[in-house]
């Protein structure tokens, strides 16, 4: 297949294309400054280029508290990049892959977030990423939205990263302890849309595998819990791990609210897909071994 991936350099799409050339797929991958998604000309003239058999958007403004700051320009790429991709890719016949965060929730549920949960993002990011599904899912019904929480990989600005950089210069480190989700590999989300991409190419609208899905890693955790986790994995290949100290959130204010919950329900994913939740310690130690072979990283 002929895949035209949204965005290169982030840590999805990183991963995302080194895995499409193994299975087979030919790609093309457009981002700044070259391609602006929330230019419809362009948009078009990407589709007429490279003729695609399918989409995956993995482009987004992703910075949540300048959010608050710049709405209008996370809407335009959250919201009005997916509108023009799913109205391109409706006109040629194609379906799409994009991902979406756990951030369309406010966090306050006392157990996982299901697909049938209502909606209701309490800050300017997610309320772009919420209208960027609807207005994605209403251009071009033949969509699957992934949405996901707590991304990590070898590639970008992560936890994971933040978390060994920090533990090198400090000997305490103060992490919050009170908000909960499970941390999720990019290569695995990668993995999904590759996985997904034949069954989609030949299913009809309205099939069941159209449609939301939650996919994150497993099993849930809080902050604390992950920091734990990735000093201990790199204490056993010879970082000195700092002391750990759970915090409230409270004590860590941002200037955007963060959820407390982010614990999504992945039935669906397994279920319906046929894709279950990867462990995200197995891809700790899969990044962790990728990033200590890599000083420069």
């Amino acid at each position: 297949m002929r895949i035209l991936v949204i965005g290169r350099t982030g840590q999805i799409a990183t991963e995302l294309l080194a895995q499409l050339p193994v299975a087979g797929h030919e790609s093309l991958a457009l981002e700044p400054p070259e391609f602006d998604m929330t230019d419809a000309a362009q948009v078009a003239g990407a589709f007429d280029r490279f003729r695609p058999d399918a989409v995956v958007n993995c482009a987004a403004y992703t910075a949540v508290d300048k959010a608050e700051e710049q709405r209008a320009l996370a809407f335009a790429v959250n919201a009005t990049g997916p509108r023009l991709l799913g109205e391109a890719a409706a006109r040629a016949g194609i379906p799409v892959v994009h991902y979406s965060t756990d951030y369309v929730f406010d966090g306050t549920k006392d157990s996982p977030y299901a697909e049938t949960d209502a909606p209701d993002p309490v800050g300017a990011y997610g309320a772009s990423k919420l209208a960027g599904e609807l207005l994605l899912h209403l251009a071009q019904p033949r969509t699957v939205t992934l949405r996901t929480a707590w991304v990590c990989s070898p590639h970008g600005a992560n936890f994971v990263k933040t978390m060994l950089r920090f533990g090198k210069e400090r000997p305490e480190m103060r992490v919050v302890a009170d908000q909960h989700g499970a941390p999720t590999f990019a290569a695995d989300l990668a993995a999904a849309a590759v996985a997904l991409l034949p069954r989609l190419a030949a299913a009809p609208a309205g099939d069941a595998v159209f449609g939301v899905t939650h996919l994150t890693g497993a099993p849930y955790t809080t902050w604390h819990g992950f920091a734990a986790a990735i000093f201990a994995a790199a204490a056993r290949r010879g970082q000195a791990a700092p002391t750990l100290t759970a915090i409230g959130t409270a004590d860590y204010p941002t200037p955007a609210r963060r959820p407390a919950n982010s614990r999504l329900d992945c039935t669906r994913a397994a279920t319906v897909l046929g894709i279950p939740p990867a462990d995200w310690r197995v891809g700790l130690e899969r990044c962790l071994d990728q990033l200590m072979k890599d000083p420069a990283a």
